[in-house]
């Protein structure tokens, strides 16, 4: 009668050194596996599993190698207990960073074999561990493209006159730079609760969530804009009514797809520098009504052509909202940026901006047809 064998683990991010693993084990007899829960992943490990402890049941018992799988019921690094004393297996198997001698002597006091094995990656592929590849995985949280009405979040704004702003979503097509106006303090906020990507749940609910996480409210300092939050948890088009207020009235997303197509062949961005350690786009700022009024008047105007698909009238409300911002704010034109603009603008943009406050970072051009060596974006669609 051929011998049981037990291994235990979270088998999150399932890989080729779990298989190698599980087919060394198998060589001692019939192998059988305990999971760890998601509970005790999120208490042990600090953070949520990459896939749910039914995926990853589903996944380690369709590996041909395993005989059966289960969900350890306790919790820590000694969750499988329970499933040992039900399973009686003969041989304990671990890979030799994961035994310890807590789990030898669990092993000597019930006459289990205890069996540590290294880790032998097979022929022509790579030693994988779990760590190494979740230093390696990339987000895939997306950034926010603010497009006409910015700064309106802010109550020392809209105080003045109400408006909208406008945001995109757009896809991780590429690791954008830090303080480049993209709302990269806001995603890296972000990543502390949703590491990996947003889960299917109320956009709305998800962008509130992370502005109040965001911001603390004993902050007595800087409050970040709702439209970072709302840019990257709300997917397509997305117009968010300010006043006097840090979140918006009213929300208004578009997800008609020929729209988004057209957003996607007509704006690209283009990097300039990250915004200089120390620089405040906000000192010298001059703000009044009728500064503010061109701003929401001009975001309203961008959403329109926008909906008509006139890229005439799109272009000329687009630099109307940066003109507008740029009077209220001068000091987002830092040195080096009036440079980078005309060096598109001889390329044939018909419009520019610089994302978020400005200072530095990316511009966000329209044109009639992208130059090749500009970055193309790529707007999320609702799930």
């Amino acid at each position: 009668m051929s011998k049981k064998v037990f291994v235990s683990g979270c088998y999150d991010m399932l890989h080729s050194g779990h298989v190698a693993f599980f087919r060394a084990a198998a060589q001692y007899g019939d192998l059988y596996v305990g999971i760890g829960s998601d509970k005790t992943i999120e208490a042990y490990k600090n953070r949520k599993p990459v896939y749910s402890e039914k995926e990853r049941l589903y996944m380690v018992k369709a590996i041909r190698y395993v005989t059966d799988a289960c969900i350890n019921p306790g919790s820590g690094i000694m969750d499988f207990v329970e499933t040992v004393d039900r399973i009686k297996p003969d041989v304990f198997v671990v890979n030799t960073d994961g035994g310890s001698e807590e789990k030898r002597e669990f092993c000597r006091s019930r006459g289990i074999e205890y069996v540590e094995l290294n880790r032998t990656p097979d022929a022509g592929l790579e030693a994988r561990s779990t760590t190494s590849l979740r230093t390696g995985v990339k987000s895939h949280l997306p950034y926010r493209v603010d497009l006409a009405g910015t700064w309106i979040d802010q109550p020392y704004v809209s105080q003045y006159a109400p408006g909208w702003a406008l945001t995109i979503s757009i896809e991780p097509t590429e690791e954008f730079m830090e303080r480049a106006g993209m709302s990269t303090s806001t995603r890296n906020a972000a990543k502390k609760i949703w590491p990996y990507e947003l889960p299917a749940y109320n956009e709305e609910m998800m962008a509130r969530l992370l502005f109040c996480f965001e911001n603390d409210p004993e902050n007595k300092g800087h409050i970040s804009g709702a439209q970072d939050a709302i840019g990257i948890c709300m997917s397509g088009l997305t117009r968010h009514w300010y006043d006097n207020s840090y979140w918006p009235l009213k929300i208004e997303s578009c997800h008609d797809e020929a729209i988004l197509s057209w957003l996607e062949d007509h704006l690209c961005l283009a990097p300039m520098f990250p915004r200089k350690a120390g620089v405040s786009v906000v000192e010298g700022k001059d703000i009044d009504a009728g500064k503010v009024k061109t701003l929401a008047a001009a975001a309203a105007d961008c959403w329109e052509a926008i909906m008509r698909r006139d890229l005439s009238a799109f272009a000329k409300a687009f630099s109307a909202s940066f003109e507008a911002q740029v009077a209220m704010f001068p000091a987002m034109m830092q040195p080096g940026v009036a440079e980078h603009i005309e060096r598109w603008r001889e390329r044939g943009a018909m419009a520019w901006k610089m994302c978020g406050a400005g200072g530095g970072g990316y511009l966000a051009l329209v044109f009639d047809e992208i130059p090749a060596d500009a970055i193309r974006i790529k707007i999320r669609r609702p799930e």
